[in-house]
């Protein structure tokens, strides 16, 4: 819900950094609550996509490429526009899995060691639209590694399944 107050702007409008209303491929940019946006070292963003269907990197195809290119290209300029932090030095990537199922995308300082931006967990926008580019249902078809704590339901369920 939190997500959905953010894109209907019944919360957080005044945090939002940019956004582009289409409902296809566009998103809005906003300050993700573990930064204080005071400084710079630590810059840390979400990117949240208009469109409610797609919850994680498993449901993207070719068809959405337009909607991640916009998100990579708008949200590195509205950045370097905002912080002037150039997208060189930006870390830009989506979670599997992800912590809430809509589609977002992080974008973090490059030197800062957000949680979760390990190799385990974040895979690379950039990375993840020359993937779709090449073959549309590639997040459909490949085994995609990830970590899990002990006390997740999930790995209890990999457990019970003789998986781990």
């Amino acid at each position: 819900q939190w997500v959905y107050n953010i894109l209907e702007k019944k919360a957080e409008a005044d945090r939002i950094v940019h956004e582009n209303p289409d409902p296809s491929n566009g998103f809005v940019l906003v300050p993700d609550l573990k930064w204080n946006q005071s400084q710079l070292d630590d810059l840390y963003l979400i990117a949240l996509v208009h469109r409610r269907e797609i919850k994680s990197l498993r449901d993207l195809t070719a068809e959405h490429l337009p909607l991640l290119r916009n998100v990579l290209q708008e949200g590195k300029e509205a950045i370097t526009k905002r912080f002037g932090v150039p997208g060189s030095q930006l870390r830009i990537y989506l979670h599997y899995q992800p912590s809430y199922h809509h589609l977002h995308v992080h974008f973090t300082a490059l030197g800062y060691d957000a949680p979760g931006s390990s190799v385990e967990r974040a895979h690379l926008l950039a990375d993840v639209i020359d993937n779709l580019a090449m073959d549309s249902m590639y997040y459909q078809k490949r085994a995609l590694t990830f970590p899990l704590r002990a006390d997740e339901p999930l790995f209890k369920k990999f457990q019970e399944a003789g998986k781990v």
